[in-house]
């Protein structure tokens, strides 16, 4: 029986950078070489990132990609890495671009991968199953693929599927059976959302028994814009056992030993197999040498807690929208409240408490616990920490102009979020705004005030989950014999915008354990009036609830991007019209 050495390159690439991702690729080939691998994969859409959402149109970056390709294989041989097959994701077309008025029928822009060896492009797939739900727009942008790669490959035949292919039954990985295939490779760009690593592992393990095939399942990690990507690449034999797994939110070379059936000849009638042709080719035979001594393990990676999971994410998505995107810094409003002292422990995990400016904006409404929690956020997390009262401004603008009320309210946060902005100006700080996601729903912020700023590392994130994480957070860094970043007061107090006196959120807002139950029946789970008091809420509150969120899309629509975490984000998966008459009460 046949032993290949796979190394899935679980790497992290930036969309756009073609020449950045395919260095990627030539870096992390040599680590795979190194080890001692036969095969290496990367994953999806690896040479332009991924999404590249409308990128797509621009047929000077369908060329550009397709030129890279090319000159990737010249230039792995040229490293001496010509011997070990490599497969890596890339974006490619036969045809003009679908929206375009020569656009052609069957034919456009190709999801695609490609087997580079021996300094030569030796085979291809275009991914067959696209998906048009959720986070996803791929039937607007690709043309599906009809035929299955079948590479043989060191004495084993060897399938290319790509990302949705897995997800869907009756489709590649069946007709991978036909074929005879020994070992499906799925390459991926599967966005992270809270226990997502608990569905993968079944899931490959149920297409394992479709394909009757052992499985190598990488996938990218990163940030992108609201999407990050965790990881969580794989390994499964044929009867489903899990031989390998690699650590989430991290780059990693996972290598592993696997044993694998001899290739068979084909079978008359494959070329017709469950609606899509099956396509031959085989790499030269030569190969890196079959692995000698020891056999190579990549061990299995087990997921951590919930908690622990998504402050991966979010620290992941943070860093690299910051540091993608060359920002120098970030700054960010410390009321002392829970959400800002989250958002900037979260900001210190991720860039480093030299990259973090904390900037404490009191009014005369701003208690003094809250203004000594600030402080003693700053002085746990060493970030740079400034004062800058607002009231002499908020002052000045009322001699001016007769407010009173909400609008003086309003004021104070307005006044607060020039601060920031003339900071950021000034200086080159990105603006981190911190309102968590039950706050967004309802529309409890005010638009140009607490909501200003360019990105909002918690704008998925329920105000539950807020304290789940500090708590977490805090106890995390007592595990590691570390000062936790968070102070307790901060945790405990009841949440206020301290924007009148004696004001606490509860005289806005149901209190948090009553709203966010009906907030995700009803965002994330498209309950509506009648299931929600079904499920036993109050149908009081639950009318209350939904007003708040229905005349509030104006404000999401204005928020900043944010990392995505739950499976179903505001942006990027819930789109709904602000101008909008249907409500659930009727």
């Amino acid at each position: 029986m046949p032993t290949l050495r796979l190394a899935l390159c679980q790497v992290d690439p930036t969309v756009g950078d073609i020449a950045g991702n395919a260095d990627l690729v030539r870096a992390w080939t040599r680590k795979a070489a190194d080890a001692g691998a036969q095969l290496a994969l990367f994953p999806e859409l690896m040479l332009t990132g991924y999404p590249v959402e409308d990128l797509v149109f621009r047929r000077s970056f369908v060329a550009a990609s397709r030129a890279a390709l090319h000159r990737l294989a010249a230039d792995l041989a040229a490293d001496g890495l010509g011997d070990l097959p490599v497969l890596v994701g890339y974006l490619d077309a036969d045809g003009p671009p679908q929206v375009s008025a020569d656009a052609e029928p069957g034919r456009g822009a190709r999801n695609a991968a490609a087997l580079l060896h021996g300094g030569a492009v030796v085979a291809t797939y275009f991914k067959h199953h696209l998906p048009n739900y959720g986070v996803f727009d791929e039937d607007r942008y690709f043309v599906s693929g009809d035929a299955l790669t079948v590479v043989r490959i060191g004495g084993v035949d060897v399938a290319l599927t790509i990302c949705e292919d897995l997800w869907q039954a009756g489709g590649p990985f069946a007709v991978a059976r036909h074929a005879g295939v020994g070992l499906v490779l799925n390459i991926n760009g599967s966005p992270y959302e809270l226990n997502k690593d608990d569905i993968r592992l079944p899931l490959v393990r149920r297409r394992a028994a479709e394909a009757g095939a052992a499985i190598a399942y990488v996938n990218m990690v990163g940030g992108q814009d609201e999407l990050v990507y965790d990881g969580d690449s794989m390994i499964v034999d044929a009867a489903g056992t899990l031989l390998a797994r690699a650590p989430q939110f991290v780059e990693h070379l996972l290598v592993h030993d696997v044993d694998l059936p001899p290739a068979r000849e084909p079978v008359d009638g494959e070329q017709a197999a469950g609606g899509m042709r099956i396509v031959r080719a085989k790499v030269s035979d030569i190969l890196p040498p079959a692995p000698v001594g020891e056999a190579a393990v990549g061990g299995i990676i087990a997921p951590v807690a919930d908690e622990a999971e998504v402050w991966q994410a979010l620290v992941v998505g943070l860093r690299d929208y910051v540091n993608k995107n060359r920002f120098p810094s970030v700054v960010l409003g410390l009321s002392g409240g829970i959400d800002s002292a989250v958002v900037a422990a979260l900001a210190v995990d991720a860039l480093g408490p030299d990259r973090v400016v904390g900037v404490s904006l009191p009014s005369q409404h701003s208690s003094e616990h809250s203004r000594a929690d600030a402080e003693e956020l700053a002085k746990r997390t060493g970030l740079d920490f400034r004062i800058e009262p607002i009231q002499p401004m908020v002052d000045t603008f009322l001699a001016n102009m007769s407010l009173s009320g909400v609008a003086v309210e309003n004021l104070q946060a307005r006044v607060r979020g020039v601060i920031l902005m003339a900071l950021s100006n000034q200086e080159g700080h990105l603006v981190l705004t911190t309102g968590n996601k039950s706050e967004l729903a309802v529309g409890y912020s005010t638009l140009y005030g607490d909501s200003v700023g360019g990105y909002n590392p918690v704008k998925d994130v329920w105000k539950t989950l807020i304290w789940r994480l500090a708590k977490w957070r805090n106890a995390d860094a007592e595990r590691r014999g570390e000062t936790p970043p968070i102070p307790e007061s901060s945790i405990g107090k009841p949440p206020s915008a301290e924007l009148s006196p004696g004001q606490l959120d509860s005289d806005s807002l149901p209190e948090y354990d009553v709203l966010d139950p009906i907030l995700i029946g009803y965002v994330d789970g498209d309950l509506g009036r009648e299931g929600l008091v079904a499920s036993g809420h109050d149908p009081a509150i639950v009318d209350r609830v939904l007003r708040m969120v229905d005349t509030a899309e104006y404000k999401r629509r204005q928020s900043a991007p944010g990392t995505k975490i739950s499976i179903k984000a505001f942006g990027r998966d819930r789109r709904l019209p602000i101008t909008n008459r249907w409500r659930e009460d009727g």
